[in-house]
């Protein structure tokens, strides 16, 4: 299986220097705009830890290859230039394909995803309870709807919090099952 033709998904970690947040949150805007504009680029999210100078970056690519075109650009090495005046030191940078981004543990980059059986049944584990949750509550709040639209909106409920809740916290709560070589390492 060629990796080259599967989406990839840059996760890049960054602390702030102190005070520079705004400096650095208006950078992002900028180049969240200039990103958006780059062949095969499938979106792009900015997280911040609540309550710190931490920021994670998700940063998704139709291919592995339209990532290194636009990191082998010049105006990449600008930018990264420019957000590292504002970064107390170089980011932590993770490429993974697919969903394998899920499954992430934020204060230990570097492992490798666990095998896809693993990822799909922990992420069915997720998807089941928010297909049966959210319809039950969005349903009856909005009768009138289309059904496309009721679609859409129980889609991206489920998708957000698939990204920023569940499985975040599904991968923390079976990290040993997932990655078996950190049980030792906490």
């Amino acid at each position: 299986m060629n990796t080259a033709t599967h989406p990839v998904t840059a996760v890049v970690r960054r602390r702030i220097k102190p005070g520079a947040e705004s400096a650095f949150e208006a950078l992002m805007q900028e180049f969240v705009a200039h990103v958006l504009r780059q062949p095969g680029h499938l979106g792009i999210e900015v997280i911040r830890t609540s309550g710190s100078r931490d920021y994670t970056v998700f940063d998704r690519f139709a291919t592995a290859e339209d990532r290194r075109r636009f990191t082998d650009s010049k105006e990449y090495t600008c930018w990264m230039d420019r957000l590292r005046d504002v970064s107390e030191a170089r980011p932590r940078v993770e490429e993974v394909e697919g969903l394998a981004f899920w499954f992430t543990l934020p204060n230990e980059p570097g492992h490798q995803p666990p095998p896809k059986i693993k990822m799909a049944l922990l992420t069915m584990l997720g998807v089941y309870p928010l297909s049966i949750v959210f319809p039950a509550i969005i349903s009856p709040l909005t009768p009138h709807w289309p059904p496309l639209l009721r679609g859409v909106l129980i889609a991206a409920l489920t998708v957000a919090s698939l990204t920023w809740l569940v499985m975040p916290n599904l991968t923390r709560l079976f990290k040993n099952w997932l990655f078996p070589s950190t049980q030792g390492d906490s």
